[in-house]
């Protein structure tokens, strides 16, 4: 028997309210860890060398998380996997408040990057499943709220920051909130199937898998090399190389957060109205001309408002991208999304590490030229989003 309309509208409501759920606890997880690095890092009483060896734990788990869960997702379905990452994504936050040297930071660091890498493709399998349902692009919100979750955590880190409490508390709290969030989602997720591709007979299905997904990976890595660069390098470049007061050269970073953000709001509009391939078109070339505004503009608010204008661009390229990788063969959604994922990934790790080197042979103007030129490229080959199989026409 069909479901009444009513009915079915309110279960589409409840899953991509879950979906919501999961982005906004997994970003509250990461922005709250983030806000009480320096109290960890006092505790222990480690220089920037020795940190930086605990932070590659994150990075080292989060990539061994993508890269492993593909296949979980698409055998058992991404809400099997998604939901019991979203819990210990809350239990795992906790331990490197607790950790009492760098070794013991770098192994529940390596815990806490390998939930959140599995939950990240997991619960991006997920919202691909309830794009899908919906029959409407609804990716760019579930991003958006990811970067909400992030604010929300930072937010609340600096706020127990302020009032001295400590790190364990910080976490424990956050923590709690983030199980309670995860058994709320665990009620209203959509209820995934596993992949037909995994029977037997098809020998893993390796053969029937979609093509084009290496260059997905390309065109996040791309994008993410740029969110990388200005994370670590925009108040850098607006401080030293244009003398803007210290508060001024943190606006540009702001800019950049906040209109990424608010071109993820209005990115499923958009992309409903004029398709992924002219949107993703349209966002390169605001991303390269917006940071080429900065760097050629020569004046310290042309900086700022070029930082703005790359985030704007920037914006809605990644969950485009996702999207795509995700419809172009539902068979292999998590496989395909665990590529492009762990591929983008590389990208926010390794481009600020490769616009310091450039820097230091070409001067920080000309190196952070290099993301200005990826988002270029991204532009001229946003046909690569466009469908190719019949499983995702209706696209």
């Amino acid at each position: 028997m069909r479901a009444a309309p009513g009915t079915r509208r309110g279960a589409l409501v409840r899953e991509r309210t879950a979906v919501y759920l999961l982005f906004f606890l997994a970003g509250a997880a990461m922005g709250t860890w983030t806000a009480r690095i320096p109290a960890i890092k006092e505790h222990l009483g480690l220089g920037d060398g020795h940190f930086s060896l605990a932070l590659l734990a994150i990075a080292g788990g989060a990539m061994a998380g993508m890269t492993a869960v593909g296949r979980l997702v698409d055998r058992h379905g991404s809400s099997r996997v998604m939901i019991p990452a979203a819990l210990l994504q809350g239990v795992v936050l906790v331990p490197p408040a607790y950790a009492p040297n760098l070794w013991a930071l770098a192994g529940t660091l390596l815990a806490f990057g390998t939930v959140h890498g599995i939950l990240d493709v997991a619960m991006n399998a997920n919202a691909v499943e309830v794009e899908r349902a919906h029959g409407r692009p609804i990716m760019s919100s579930f991003h958006a709220v990811y970067s909400i979750g992030g604010f929300a955590g930072a937010t609340a880190g600096g706020l127990f920051a302020h009032l001295d409490l400590s790190a364990a508390a910080t976490f424990a709290s956050v923590g709690a909130v983030v199980v309670l969030l995860a058994v709320w989602a665990a009620r209203w997720a959509l209820r995934s199937l596993p992949s037909p591709a995994e029977d037997p007979s098809i020998e893993g299905g390796s053969a029937a898998r979609p093509k084009g997904i290496v260059f997905l990976g390309v065109l996040a890595f791309c994008c993410l090399v740029g969110e990388g660069a200005s994370a670590d390098w925009s108040s850098v470049y607006l401080r030293e190389d244009l003398a803007a007061s210290p508060g001024l050269a943190a606006a540009g970073y702001a800019a950049f957060s906040i209109m990424m953000t608010a071109g993820r709001l209005a990115g499923d509009r958009l992309a409903a109205r004029f398709g992924a391939v002219p949107l993703v078109r349209c966002c390169g070339l605001l991303a390269a001309t917006g940071l080429g505004l900065a760097l050629l503009g020569g004046h310290q608010v042309a900086g700022v408002i070029g930082f703005g204008c790359f985030g704007a661009g920037l914006s809605c390229i990644v969950p485009q991208v996702f999207s795509a990788a995700g419809h172009r063969d539902p068979a292999f959604a998590g496989r395909a999304l665990a590529r492009v994922a762990s591929i983008g990934y590389m990208g926010i790790l390794s481009g600020p590490v490769f616009i310091g080197a450039a820097a230091e042979l070409t001067g920080l103007p000309l190196a952070l030229a290099i993301p200005a030129v990826l988002a270029a490229f991204v532009a001229l080959t946003a046909t690569a989003l466009r469908p190719r199989t019949s499983a995702s026409a209706g696209r």
